[in-house]
């Protein structure tokens, strides 16, 4: 390899690695300040430059949250691909998307955030119609799991699936606003406990 492509090569990793740095400062900010709220010069100052500086990686605060977004949907629906194509029963399904949930908000937790704060505002922008076709195609995917585990007999007949749905969608992500990587239990261990709430209960008998 030629110093000259080595050091373009270089330059594309470093570049590519300040973006990615700056994605996660503007994340953390969005998500703690909210996304109408916060000023390109507010992120841009979290992450220790000038205003005008952070144009040098995007072109607008719209493109930085887009790519926040999209990337966390990305891996999201991702994951959860892989559960329903892996043939597993019911419970087994089910178990595996609450905890794929929870990884996500480990590995995501401010795009989390911003995800359940901003949705409905920033779904108005044709540039974000993807963040309402997701939450459309997550509520289906639960639905179709709960019908489907009533049917087979792996959840109780007579239970409202939209409500358990509701449920779900509130107690888990929801997490995403105390949950730290640091913290006593790990996102596995913490969808653990979840799981033996959901499908088991807190009585002893």
């Amino acid at each position: 390899m030629s110093p000259r492509r080595r050091d373009s090569e270089s330059t594309t990793t470093a570049r590519a690695e300040r973006r990615a740095e700056l994605l996660g400062t503007a994340a953390e900010v969005f998500a703690a300040r909210g996304y109408a709220a916060t000023t390109v010069r507010e992120v841009a100052e979290a992450a220790g430059m000038l205003g005008g500086s952070l144009y040098y990686h995007f072109d607008s605060k719209e493109s930085i949250a887009d790519e926040i977004l999209s990337s966390f949907l990305t891996d999201l629906w991702a994951a959860y691909d892989r559960v329903l194509d892996a043939g597993l029963d019911t419970r087994d399904t089910f178990q595996e998307l609450i905890i794929e949930s929870f990884r996500m908000i480990d590995r995501h937790r401010p795009a989390v955030v911003i995800y359940q704060n901003e949705s409905k505002h920033l779904g108005t922008n044709p540039r974000f119609a993807y963040l309402l076709d997701s939450q459309r195609r997550f509520r289906e995917m639960w639905l179709a799991v709960l019908d489907r585990g009533v049917l087979d007999g792996t959840f109780r007949v007579g239970l409202d699936t939209g409500l358990i749905y509701r449920f779900l969608r509130d107690t888990v992500w929801v997490a995403a606003g105390w949950y730290r990587r640091d913290g006593r239990l790990s996102a596995d261990e913490i969808a653990g406990q979840y799981l033996t709430m959901i499908l088991d209960g807190i009585q002893t008998t």
